[in-house]
């Protein structure tokens, strides 16, 4: 493992230092930039195996970044590491190339292991439909609300799911709509997250077989759509449709969502 190089791009020293040392101690060579302009010096002289980003750097932050790799062709695993979490972060990042997201609050350096050897080993992360027992959330109080997340992005399925279990809700992935329909058959869940524009099936026409179902316990199952989509029109259509809600990602936090589901579950 000593011949795997790991950077760390980074302005917070503390959270640098740490990363740095746990890494070392797992054998991997690692090397540190406290600002964008000098990582990216490091990437070109020093070509890591993997690249672990921060966004909000001086000099050059992380979306300039993965936009110069991407102009030059830098063929390197990123993950970013991030204070925001918000979904047109995860996005963005996603489509610059990273491979994996963390927000600085809810990881621990264990996590960040896990992800490296698994991005280093060509592991990639598990896309298909996934159930958290109740049992895992029940402790909260409230692992009885099964919430369905309906998204085909793979970073902002986990990180809004990872947001809602830490609620205490039970969650149900989906990254496509039909994956979705079959799913919900199965468990009834409470509350729909659903995204528009999907594979297969768009959350459109998702939404009409739910409103449509045979199970009237389906058809009545509130609705939020979730999507980059913001239009009047795309809007107008989801409500009229019979979504519940219509939430632009660009505009709410994982945790501003969170606050939307507990509401229309009328626990707050």
């Amino acid at each position: 493992m000593s011949n795997e190089k790991i950077l760390i791009i980074e302005d917070e020293k503390i959270l640098a230092d740490v990363l740095e040392a746990k890494l070392k101690k797992e054998g991997y060579q690692v090397e540190v930039a406290y600002d964008g302009e000098l990582g990216y010096e490091k990437i070109i002289n020093w070509t890591p195996n993997l690249i672990l980003l921060d966004i909000v750097m001086p000099k050059m932050n992380g979306y300039e970044v993965l936009e110069k790799m991407n102009r030059e062709g830098k063929k390197i695993p990123v993950i970013i590491i991030s204070n925001s979490g918000q979904p047109v972060e995860i996005e963005k990042t996603t489509k610059l190339g990273a491979v994996d997201h963390l927000i600085k609050t809810q990881f621990d350096t264990g996590e960040v292991i896990v992800k490296i050897r698994n991005y280093l080993s060509g592991t990639k992360p598990d896309s298909a439909v996934k159930y958290i027992a109740k049992e895992e959330t029940q402790k909260t109080g409230e692992g009885k609300y099964k919430i369905m997340l309906v998204e085909d992005d793979n970073f902002l399925r986990s990180i809004c799911s990872q947001k809602l279990r830490k609620e205490g809700f039970d969650v149900i992935e989906a990254m496509d709509g039909v994956q979705a329909l079959k799913e919900m058959e199965k468990i009834n869940p409470d509350v729909i997250l659903l995204d528009l524009v999907m594979p297969s099936m768009d959350g459109f026409e998702v939404l009409t077989k739910i409103r449509n179902h045979q199970d009237k316990k389906i058809a009545v199952t509130p609705v939020i759509i979730l999507s980059n989509l913001g239009q009047d029109e795309e809007i107008k259509k989801a409500l009229s449709l019979g979504a519940n809600m219509f939430l632009v990602k660009a505009n709410f936090t994982t945790g501003e969502i969170v606050k939307k589901v507990r509401k229309l579950l009328g626990m707050d």
